[in-house]
């Protein structure tokens, strides 16, 4: 019998959202829940995930090559066995034998048929205990912050200096900003405050330069989580963070201080502005945050522009997805960069 014709990409993702393509995951269920997101689509089914990365390109990720795609998965597997052990299993390949598709552990290849795509494979955790659903039902108490305050802290007094001078540091904030601008300041945007926040978070770097350089001159950037939100918090015993950014090395070189900053900014968005300062006081004498409140506050606006900008770029999109969703969020967001900027 002659070979088909590989399936398009449409014929392979009706396949992983079907209950066959996970056996025997999917077993006790008729169906896989599937989400999609900007780079990615995850199929839920039993008490695993599988997450397969679009193939698309953007100034700051490509995934556009089967061997970008592959390398990236292996690079999430690898990244997120530190903040997350044992919840990422490793790679399937999306499998092609002529005639049907099936999804192949490693140890099974190479087999006759060619691999189409790499999907990542993980231990499914419950959504009860993810940080922004406990944030949701107000259900986060101190004592699960503290617990991951110390996880996080442990994490970053083990990681090695990155090797990055302060004037370079500072010359990626003034990139960003110029990104900033461009995305937030639209006339279809209408993001009335957007100007302010800008122009007040430009006196910031200005003010806070000398602190920045010292950071990096003095060896405080490590290459951390990169994405630290409380959607990828889950506040087990102990505590695990999954989703580490995978795609951009650059983006995973902070300062730990930022990193806490972004995840208290983000907690507060979800209405639980108690925890960013709860996150500050228990790493505080380790990371010497006692000495950067000013720099604390900057990184606080910093991200929060940061995700104001992101999330108004997704109406960039040709066919965006919650098109009514993202300008309200991108306003609450300029909000909180200009209510960090005044209290800094």
């Amino acid at each position: 019998m002659r070979p088909a014709s590989p399936p398009d990409l449409e014929a392979r993702l009706r396949f992983l959202r079907s209950p066959a393509a996970h056996e025997p995951d999917a077993a006790r269920q008729a169906a896989v829940q599937t989400i999609e997101t900007h780079m990615s689509w995850v199929f839920m089914a039993g008490d695993h995930v599988l997450k397969m990365k679009k193939p698309v390109r953007y100034p700051y990720l490509d995934f556009s090559t089967l061997a970008a795609r592959e390398f990236c998965c292996r690079e999430e597997v690898r990244l997120n066995s530190r903040l997350a052990p044992g919840v990422y299993e490793g790679l399937r390949a999306l499998h092609w034998d002529g005639q049907a598709l099936t999804l192949l552990p490693e140890s099974a290849l190479p087999a006759p048929g060619t691999v189409l795509d790499w999907l990542v494979r993980m231990r499914r955790l419950p959504r009860s205990r993810m940080l922004d659903a406990l944030l949701a039902a107000h259900e986060a108490t101190p004592a699960q912050v503290k617990a991951l305050a110390d996880r996080l802290l442990a994490f970053y007094k083990g990681l090695p200096a990155v090797a990055i001078t302060g004037i370079e540091y500072v010359s990626r904030f003034e990139r960003e900003q110029i990104v900033n601008r461009e995305v937030l300041m639209r006339a279809e945007f209408d993001l009335h405050d957007a100007a302010a926040a800008l122009r007040a978070l430009d006196l910031g770097l200005r003010d806070n330069a000398v602190r920045l350089r010292e950071r990096a001159d003095s060896g405080h950037i490590v290459e951390g989580h990169g994405d630290l939100r409380p959607e990828h918090v889950c506040l087990l015993d102990p505590p695990v963070v999954i989703d580490a950014l995978e795609f951009n090395a650059a983006f995973r070189q902070v300062d730990p201080l930022d990193e806490i900053a972004y995840l208290g900014m983000e907690c507060e968005a979800a209405g639980a502005a108690w925890i960013g300062p709860q996150l500050v006081g228990c790493v505080g004498s380790a990371l010497e945050v006692a000495q950067h409140a000013p720099l604390i506050a900057w990184y606080t606006a910093f991200r929060a522009l940061l995700r104001a900008r992101l999330v108004a770029a997704h109406l960039l999109e040709p066919q965006p997805r919650r098109a009514g969703h993202w300008l309200p969020l991108a306003r609450r967001y300029v909000g909180l960069a200009l209510r960090a900027l005044a209290a800094s």
